[in-house]
């Protein structure tokens, strides 16, 4: 399927900006109105996760896509699933806008899927803020006795380098990092090996322009605390399957945090591709024609 630029640099405009509940809470709400109103727009349904937060109450945005008509709306759904707030100061092109356009972008393409198990699209509020969206959204999963087949989580997603020694190597990392900044780390814990193992076949398979970085940490990360850096750990915790993309960061990125991580420092290429990653992604794991169980 064709990855529109045009639109991925339109989501990016509406969506950079500082979005944080004390300095700018205008413009984060602003910012959930805009999720909720492109997630209608691609035929989800679209409901808001209400929680307690910061003395008052804070929203996540889910959209979700049900499978076929006369197959199971039982089955555990995929969850794909990125932050919408940002730090203070900063406008958040890379953090998290890059995640943003790609959840978006394949949200629209899912439409032509003909799926076989649901797929939730979930912004998370206030991941800056100790993740409180996500806990929210993990315990509410626990609460109610419900599975998911998985969780693919997307932090920053925008920033790529082809120059040598761009690339900086996180503490305590037991594997071989490459030092040129041009790879898309995917980290994620023993509960999700098969769900690493299957999206980096499927990098190979039809992304094999974009490498990969495979990353499995025992327990819940608590050895390799770079690992837990976003939504994913708050599924960790619960003991649910997750995965991370990202493009590792601060480790990385010289603009993370800072009033300079603009759109003019992203990638396009490299968010594009992403975006074919994840696309195909979804539907090895929630479309028909996929294989595995």
């Amino acid at each position: 399927m064709p990855i529109h630029r045009n639109q991925l640099r339109e989501d990016l405009q509406a969506l950079v900006g500082e979005r944080h509940p004390i300095t700018s809470p205008n413009r984060l709400r602003q910012t959930e109105a805009y999720l909720h109103r492109r997630f209608s727009e691609a035929g989800l349904t679209v409901t808001t996760q209400p929680f307690p937060a910061l003395g008052g109450t804070s929203h996540n945005v889910i959209g979700t896509v049900l499978p076929e008509r006369g197959l199971s709306q039982s089955v555990p759904p995929l969850i794909l699933a990125a932050h919408f707030d940002t730090v203070e100061g900063s406008p958040g092109a890379d953090d998290n806008a890059s995640a943003l356009v790609v959840m978006l972008q394949v949200a629209r393409q899912v439409r032509a899927m003909t799926l076989a198990r649901p797929i939730r699209f979930i912004a998370f509020n206030l991941e800056e803020e100790n993740l409180l969206g996500s806990q929210a959204y993990t315990s509410l999963l626990r609460n109610n006795g419900e599975s998911i087949h998985g969780a693919i989580v997307l932090e920053c997603v925008g920033y790529a380098s082809h120059q040598p020694n761009s690339q900086k190597i996180p503490p305590g990392i037991p594997i071989a990092v490459p030092t040129t900044g041009n790879f898309l780390a995917v980290i994620g814990n023993q509960t999700a090996l098969p769900l690493v193992g299957l999206l980096t076949e499927a990098g190979r398979q039809t992304v094999s322009e974009l490498p990969l970085i495979p990353l499995v940490v025992p327990g819940r990360g608590e050895q390799l605390p770079d690992t837990r850096r976003s939504d994913h750990a708050a599924f960790w915790d619960e003991g649910y399957p997750a995965i991370m993309l990202t493009d590792t960061a601060n480790f990385r990125n010289p603009h993370y945090h800072k009033s300079t991580d603009t759109i003019d420092t992203l990638n396009l290429e490299f968010v594009a591709l992403v975006t074919r990653l994840v696309t195909d992604t979804a539907r090895r794991w929630a479309a028909v024609e996929r294989h595995d169980t």
